[in-house]
């Protein structure tokens, strides 16, 4: 198993990594684990973000970067000899830690933006569901995970008018762009993304509607060192196949019936019965016209 780490970050790498390098290099058919060391953020860089978007960094997020200026981490499983991309790991850079829904200077004042999605009939958050994040002003949006393109994991500042609350929360946003709660902090996301292994659509396990039967099996393959949710233990029965082949199969149940074989007759007798039966009929015939 091939390992491209820099030697000299491997104590820093389990301490970033909760040690999940290791089980990684543990598990079967891993190929390649890969680690993109970055240079800590300076601080003048935070403060600079923060001036331009008029909103200050949550202090776990803050001191992550001062130690990593984003995170990167791949592996690979060997299919017929061939390294294939499977698990991904990415928080963006300060630099690519963009707005999103934000105007550019570029856009046409017609053109239509992800504020015209907003709907003023929408529920708002109530009970146990917590208040979805707003396309508008009323909410700061920035890109901490493109997803491989299947979804975007934000950090949310939900209450932006008058002033920027500086109370954040995680959310995922699918490919509906539909809104899915995660964590209350980039802390507690930041250790779901490591236990799950970054396996393809992890966020979707968060969602109403789970991940895909194809994500399904790489996570029955590699389990993730999941946090005990109740949600994630739900999930969990989905994994089984519930298919009842008494059910799909019931129509082709049925009792066959066993049809008796006639012996088979001599080729005379046959030919003297087909004759008999000839005349019978035409004799038949004969009486009929004569009526």
């Amino acid at each position: 198993m091939e390992e491209k780490l820099p030697t000299g970050i491997k104590p820093y790498l389990d301490k970033l990594t909760l040690g999940v390098t290791r089980i990684l290099e543990t598990s079967p058919g891993v190929a390649e684990v890969t680690f993109v060391e970055k240079e800590p953020a300076e601080r003048h860089t935070i403060v600079s973000w923060e001036q331009k978007n008029s909103c200050v960094l949550p202090e776990d997020l803050k001191n992550f970067y001062l130690m990593t200026d984003g995170f990167e981490m791949t592996w690979s499983v060997k299919t017929d000899d061939t390294p294939m991309p499977l698990g991904s790991m990415v928080i963006n850079s300060i630099s690519k830690l963009c707005r999103l829904g934000g105007s550019s200077m570029y856009t046409l004042p017609s053109a239509p933006t992800l504020a015209d999605l907003e709907d003023d009939t929408d529920e708002e958050g109530n009970g146990d569901k917590p208040e979805k994040p707003h396309f508008d002003s009323r909410s700061l949006i920035f890109e901490l995970d493109p997803c491989n393109g299947n979804g975007k994991v934000c950090l949310v500042y939900k209450h932006a008018e008058p002033v920027v609350s500086p109370d954040t929360e995680i959310w995922f946003l699918d490919r509906a762009l539909y809104w899915h709660f995660l964590t209350k902090t980039f802390t507690a996301y930041y250790r779901l993304l490591i236990t799950h292994l970054g396996l393809p659509q992890w966020q979707y396990a968060f969602t109403s509607y789970g991940v895909s039967p194809q994500a399904k099996q790489w996570f029955n393959m590699y389990k993730p060192i999941t946090i005990n949710t109740a949600l994630l233990s739900e999930e969990a029965d989905s994994f089984v196949n519930k298919l009842d082949p008494n059910k799909v199969f019931k129509s082709k149940n049925k009792t066959p019936v066993l049809k008796k074989k006639q012996p088979p007759q001599p080729p005379g007798s046959q030919k003297s019965h087909t004759s008999m039966t000839s005349a019978k009929t035409s004799s038949l015939a004969g009486n009929s016209s004569r009526k």
